[in-house]
């Protein structure tokens, strides 16, 4: 990932003059059996594995490509380690990857593993481009830790993609020599290795200078066809090895995936993946023009670019990897969209992606599993997203309740969505609360009374007051956190635009998103298509320092003047707050 642009695959020229010719789809096996040259006809693969419990490999024969790929699912992302552009694999910050490390990481039951790979500054220049051969070893002991351990494993070229293969619209023979003598080598030195390693072509394939979108599917089309022939040329098992071929951009655009399902069919090979990357519908996942909640619009996204998927490959008889998912918002932390919100994400991505026979292997740079401790950063995410692989979980509108810390305490609703299962239960402290006396559910609303959030709430002082569990015939329960609350105070503050702090007493309250306008009511700040700023890119806000920031970023597109900040929280509360830049200088009120 370490985000760049989205991709998408093409068609070389003149390709379309052989299409009425081409055999079914990739991975259409017969009744009678494996097609000849399928990887059932070479390979041992494992048993599925049953998450949760680690054991090694079992192996049985898996009858077409589409088998791999299912017994593929849940897969993981070896982000920011091998893909790193630094002298080595701790260049990112994350620690060598050891064996325990993949076992670890195996017990969580995941059953593939893709590594990424950047070879640019391990690689001498032409005309053979050699690979420095500690580097090609230490990427095969990884690779044969991960298979030893049961995975299946994905290797790739990865940021190279954006590091030289994008000059390919003006450097085209230069680029290709070099992308044929690293796949070259790459095959030469897995080769012999398990059927259960597959390759995948390159990382979201972008391309800069061309004339546009149709001159780059059919300049990706070529890297794919060029990648195919080399690793099939290579023989030994790279002759019926699964080969994994991108859309440009790893998007999910029709004329993407379309040009992609063209390609394939053109290829006629037996044991050909598609792949694409989900991170989200795009304002959601960065949290942007107020799309601060996981609603209709926000899950629509998600149907209907996986309907997509389904429609151009699974139901042809190609399989897809959904190479890699989760929220862009991710790339800064995983606080950038509001907890329950992100829980909604995932359950439904889990869910629909299961349905339509899409394999995920999540992304993770090392801010999901601890590579040093072996645990889950955010236990609550994992299990949640652990359960999409085989279920569906109940949740609600919101994870959040705010009980004011003054004043009257009245009965708060929620609305439940249980996703095929049904409400059982209400606890608190592992204990079952009374119905009718603490909560009433009357269809899908739930009501917790004033007697219940009042005894929650205590002496009513500002932050954290307990958590309610919401129990349902399955998945995983719904935790509410519930909070006493007042209107946050912002205070006078002054600074420059190069450093802006507003003194913050949030008293208890948590801020969703923030509004910019000028004194004429014209929009302020980046994107100005929205009053809406990015969240933790234009403004950040510091709970234990009682801060919330204005970066560099946000006022290198704010003129002199005044602008009216609007501070949207979480609990409903607004307060308004006026900047006035003079130059570098910025004072607020």
């Amino acid at each position: 990932m370490q985000r760049t642009a989205r991709t998408l695959a093409g068609i070389v020229a003149g390709l379309a003059l052989t299409l009425a010719s081409v055999a079914p789809a990739a991975g259409a096996g017969t009744a009678s059996g494996p097609e000849p040259g399928s990887v059932a006809s070479r390979a041992a693969l494992p048993e599925p594995h049953d998450h949760r419990h680690h054991h090694r490999c079992k192996h049985k024969d898996k009858d077409t490509v589409a088998d791999v790929a299912a017994d593929m699912q849940p897969g993981w992302n070896l982000g920011n380690s091998f893909d790193a552009t630094g002298a080595d694999e701790t260049s990112w910050g994350n620690p060598r990857v050891t064996e325990e490390l993949l076992d670890q990481v195996r017990a969580q039951g995941f059953n593939s593993i893709r590594i990424p790979v950047t070879w640019g500054q391990h690689q001498g220049g032409a005309p053979d481009h050699t690979i420095d051969q500690a580097y090609l070893d230490r990427v095969e002991e990884v690779v044969g830790w991960a298979l030893e351990d049961g995975f299946y494993v994905l290797i790739n070229i990865h940021h190279d993609s954006w590091q030289w293969v994008n000059t390919m619209p003006t450097n085209h023979d230069a680029v290709l020599d070099r992308y044929t003598d690293t796949w070259t080598q790459i095959a030469d030195r897995f080769r012999g290795a398990d059927g259960r390693l597959l390759f995948e072509s390159v990382n979201e394939p972008q391309f800069t200078g061309s004339s546009g979108e149709a001159a780059n599917l059919e300049l990706l089309a070529e890297l794919n066809d060029v990648f195919h022939g080399v690793v099939r040329g290579s023989g030994g098992g790279n002759a019926t090895r699964p080969l994994v071929l991108p859309t440009l951009n790893t998007g999910s655009e029709p004329a993407k995936i379309d040009a992609l399902a063209t390609q394939i069919a053109a290829l006629d090979d037996p044991n050909l993946i598609a792949t694409v990357h989900y991170y989200g519908f795009w304002p959601f996942s960065v949290n942007i023009a107020g799309y601060t909640r996981f609603d209709a619009e926000v899950q629509q996204d998600v149907t209907d670019t996986f309907d997509r998927v389904h429609t151009a490959f699974v139901a042809r008889g190609v399989p897809v990897l959904l190479g890699e998912y989760g929220l862009l918002g991710f790339d800064r932390h995983t606080g950038t969209v509001e907890q329950g919100e992100k829980l909604k994400f995932f359950e439904y991505l889990g869910y629909a992606a299961r349905e339509r026979g899409i394999t995920t292997m999540l992304w993770d740079n090392g801010q999901h599993f601890d590579r040093t401790a072996h645990t889950w950063q955010d236990t609550a995410l994992f299990e949640q997203i652990e359960s999409s692989w085989t279920e569906r979980s109940g949740t609600a509108s919101s994870d959040l309740v705010f009980v004011p810390a003054s004043g009257a305490v009245g009965a708060q609703s929620l609305t439940l969505s249980p996703n095929g299962t049904s409400f059982e239960a209400l606890l608190h402290d592992g204990e079952e609360l009374a119905a009718g006396t603490d909560y009433t559910v009357t269809g899908d609303r739930l009501t917790l009374s004033a007697a219940l959030l009042q005894r929650l709430a205590g002496d009513r002082t500002p932050g954290p007051a307990g958590e309610l569990v919401v129990r349902f015939s399955g998945g995983v329960p719904w935790t509410v956190r519930v909070i006493n609350q007042e209107t946050p105070v912002l205070r006078d503050a002054s600074g420059t635009t190069a450093a802006f702090a507003i003194p913050t007493s949030f008293t208890g309250d948590l801020l969703a998103t923030m509004e910019a306008r000028y004194a004429d009511g014209s929009v302020a700040g980046p994107q100005s298509w929205t009053s809406y700023k990015e969240f933790d890119v234009t403004f950040a806000p510091d709970y234990g320092a009682g801060t919330i920031t204005l970066t560099p970023e946000f006022f290198a597109e704010v003129h002199d003047g005044t602008v009216h900040l609007t501070f949207h929280f979480w609990s409903g509360d607004t307060v308004q707050y006026t900047l006035t830049r003079t130059g570098s200088t910025v004072t607020g009120t």
